[in-house]
């Protein structure tokens, strides 16, 4: 067995560059574990955890690179090495007219540069304030992917946008669609008259998948980070984005979905909703009962096209389902909390215990769960080996920033699963556009031994039956 833990001194990356490096490297054959991070307190705790010895990483800061792993042999270290080199310098093309000599070494001097309007922030939680606050003063809206940002900065930085009419996305803001193009995690979807805003990243991403199998485009989406309907934020961005759609002449109808808000605020939301122009569906969950799926639903109806039932690969049950506990292991917090919902609705289901392994607990230090399916599968097995356990229910999303390929590592878990008597239901979450290739992933995930629905709430439903013995 052989580690290695190197310190790359000022060598700063984005965050979701480095979930792409970790990812890389745990697929070079002989490497057992990998982490490639910033060194930051909590960074350093998940080191250490994972069992490295952190004497050569004394003096490391946030600004310093960490890369740790652990192979087989030290041949399998070199490689890992130069596997790395090569994904921390691949550099997506740029349009003919930004290739203007050396890369710009601030928001200011790259606004001066390129002929932009909005700026991503994706930097850690402790530097992402500053770096918002510098593309403001640049008269830019702002989309901060950077999650772990205090609240009160928060605050702040929606006050200062309010104040220069213009736009902060997030902070924590997983999704944003512009003109139709995608931001952080998004599905490729077509172009349309819905303009969607909403503090829930996968709320957007669901939305807009079941409008697009509905042949229903999408305009914007623009997210307001997950915090945005509480009392503290008091719905900022939101009431901003409502406003902007609002004026949009393209955008024909709005949609507003968020995770359960705080109640004030969501009646605000409700009355600015009311007065707009445009015909606006709120999705705002736990409020009505109303789902995703409705939203859909209503904002297609009012288009005056007729919404079809949003596709499912059903999984025939071999033997009648075993009553028992309903485990949901999501990556997306709004999906999880749709169907913990529905779930507690049903007052007939034993038991239902979902977890949101997106949320900030599980992310600090660690790749995604729609990047790296790792901690899902161990879960996954967990959930397996409970004989309390009658369904697992998971979600899978799709698009970019997402895993290429998720049901070719799901697939064998999910076939060990059903072996053991335990069903699962997959809520996948993508367009037939999606780099992954919806369909295919469906197919495969359906002859693993699932059930697939493309409606998170209706993916929810199933399960539900099947934690109460019924078949459907």
């Amino acid at each position: 067995m052989t580690t290695s833990l190197e310190i790359r001194s000022g060598r700063y990356h984005d965050s979701v560059r480095l979930m792409q490096a970790s990812r890389a490297l745990l697929e070079v054959s002989g490497i057992q574990d990998a982490l490639v991070a910033m060194a930051t307190d909590l960074n350093l705790e998940l080191l250490a955890g994972m069992g490295f010895d952190l004497e050569s990483a004394c003096g490391a800061g946030p600004d310093d690179l960490l890369v740790a792993i652990r192979a087989a042999d030290p041949a399998d270290v070199e490689v890992a090495h130069r596997c790395l080199d090569e994904v921390l310098s691949l550099r997506p093309e740029a349009p003919a007219r930004w290739a203007l000599g050396p890369s710009a070494r601030t928001i200011e001097s790259a606004t001066r540069r390129i002929e932009a309007n909005v700026a991503l922030v994706s930097v850690p939680g402790p530097h992402a304030f500053v770096e918002a606050m510098a593309a403001l003063r640049a008269g830019l809206h702002v989309m901060v992917f950077s999650d772990n940002v205090p609240i009160e900065q928060e605050v702040t930085l929606k006050r200062e946008a309010a104040r220069r009419n213009l736009l902060v996305m997030g902070p924590d803001c997983g999704t944003t669609i512009v003109s139709g193009v995608g931001l952080g995690f998004a599905n490729v979807v077509l172009p349309g008259p819905i303009g969607i805003t909403g503090a829930s990243g996968t709320g957007i991403q669901q939305l807009c998948c079941l409008l697009d199998a509905a042949d229903v485009g999408v305009r914007h989406a623009l997210g307001t980070g997950s915090r945005d309907l509480s009392v503290e934020v008091g719905a900022a961005s939101t009431m901003s984005a409502l406003a902007a759609l609002d004026a949009e002449p393209s955008v024909e109808v709005i949609l507003v979905v968020s995770k359960p808000p705080a109640p004030t605020v969501a009646a605000r939301v409700r009355e600015a909703a009311a007065a707009c122009a445009t015909p606006v569906v709120m999705a705002l969950l736990g409020e009505s009962g109303s789902t995703l799926e409705e939203a859909a639903a209503e904002a297609t109806r009012l288009l005056e096209r007729t919404a079809p039932s949003p596709l499912s690969w059903p999984t025939p049950i071999g033997r009648k389902p075993r009553p028992g506990v309903l485990r949901g292991l999501f990556s997306g917090g709004t999906l999880m909390d749709e169907a913990a919902v529905i779930a507690a609705a049903d007052p007939d289901v034993p038991e239902h215990r979902l977890v949101d392994l997106g949320a900030d607990e599980y992310t600090q230090g660690r790749p995604h769960p729609m990047i790296d399916y790792r901690l899902r599968l161990e879960q996954l097995h967990e959930a397996a080996d409970d004989p309390t356990t009658a369904v697992i229910l998971l979600d899978v999303v799709l698009g970019h920033g997402a895993h290429p390929d998720p049901a070719s590592e799901l697939a064998p878990a999910i076939r060990e699963t059903a072996d053991r008597g335990a069903a699962v239901v997959v809520s996948l979450c993508g367009t037939r556009h999606d780099p992954q290739d919806r369909d295919s992933q469906a197919s495969m995930l359906q002859r693993a031994g699932a059930s697939v629905w493309l409606s998170n709430a209706a993916a929810a439903r199933h399960a539900v039956a099947l934690a109460k013995g019924h078949e459907s």
